[in-house]
């Protein structure tokens, strides 16, 4: 046994069908395709959803509303929140580094900071956008608020 004697199993390889090789070959005349119909032809291509004539599904189902292209989507987080992470980890700067350290916001993640709730800790606050709210709640517990 050597390389030169090796071949494939038997019944592991066959021929790929010959087409449009005349009658003899027991595929010829329509080659497989039929009769008639745009399917027989050479250069046959149906378009992306073409439902044979039907009213396709993309025409059928009704549509409404509108997407903004423009829009942009922040990660809101209250200051009852940033409290409850200032007591907990004695911190004086809450950063999107906090945050996501924290597990409480994506690397990708846009920031914005609600009102809701109430904080007592002096914090300098760092985010892409607050609410007037929060701006407010934060200035009167003596924090200060930076816009990324």
């Amino acid at each position: 046994m050597d390389l030169s004697n090796l071949k494939p199993a038997c019944g592991s390889t066959h021929h790929d069908k010959r087409i449009g090789r005349g009658q003899g070959s027991g595929r010829g005349g329509t080659s497989t395709r039929g009769h008639k119909g745009a399917k027989s032809r050479s250069g046959y291509h149906t378009k992306i959803g073409f439902e044979g004539g039907q009213m396709p599904l993309q025409r059928r189902v009704p549509k409404f509303g509108f997407k903004n292209i423009n829009r942009v989507e922040y990660k809101a987080i209250n200051i009852s929140m940033l409290q409850a992470l200032a007591e907990r980890d004695n911190l004086s700067v809450i950063d999107r580094e906090v945050l996501i350290n924290a597990g409480l916001l994506n690397k990708n993640d846009l920031l914005k900071v609600l009102g809701d709730g109430a904080i007592s800790a002096k914090l300098e606050v760092k985010a892409n956008a607050f609410s007037k709210k929060a701006v407010e709640a934060i200035e009167a517990a003596g924090g200060s608020v930076v816009v990324l």
